[in-house]
């Protein structure tokens, strides 16, 4: 398995302000909106496949996601999209903003489609266990609704709880 070079925060930051690295952020669109290093291309890993990575002679891509967990299972694929070494910022976002470096963020921003997940199932989950406690037990069936919608997520790759969610108002783009 093809690895990617780790670099701590402070050495990916001198590179790249010295003009030597680019970095890449392997996040999804909505991820990359809410919070970001300055600079860095948004290139997510769900979109490689159709992605064209060009650098200038000369220059490194620095991969980075939020945790450094994403960069790590995916870096054969990424290290496989630029000519040269390949090197992945270590600890990811999370790594570079406990170190003091700069993030550009935009809290007017929605959530990450992942925790909105997060937060709707939590959320029903809760209610149709307080509803089947309180009301009636076939409000029991909501939470068991909810959690067979989420073991299919886990096992095919699709929600469509996220499916939703990406449709409502909130999540839709803006135009320019």
């Amino acid at each position: 398995m093809t690895t990617l070079t780790k670099l701590t925060p402070k050495d990916t930051a001198d590179r790249v302000k010295a003009g030597k690295a680019v970095l890449v952020d392997i996040r999804e669109p909505d991820e990359y909106a809410r919070e970001h290093i300055p600079g860095a291309i948004s290139l997510p890993v769900s979109a490689l496949d159709r992605a064209d990575l060009t650098l200038e002679a000369g220059q490194q891509a620095i991969f980075h996601c939020k945790s450094g967990m994403r960069t790590d299972s995916n870096c054969a694929a990424l290290a496989g999209h630029v000519e040269g070494d390949a090197f992945m910022l270590e600890g990811g976002l999370d790594a570079w903003r406990a170190t003091g470096l700069p993030t550009a963020k935009d809290a007017k921003a929605p959530l990450e489609i992942n925790r909105q997940v997060q937060i709707t199932a939590g959320s029903l989950v809760l209610l149709g266990a307080l509803l089947g406690t309180f009301v009636a037990p076939a409000w029991f069936g909501l939470s068991a609704f909810v959690g067979a919608g989420l073991m299919f997520a886990g096992i095919s790759g699709w929600c469509g709880m996220a499916s939703l969610l990406q449709a409502m108002p909130w999540n839709r783009r803006q135009p320019a």
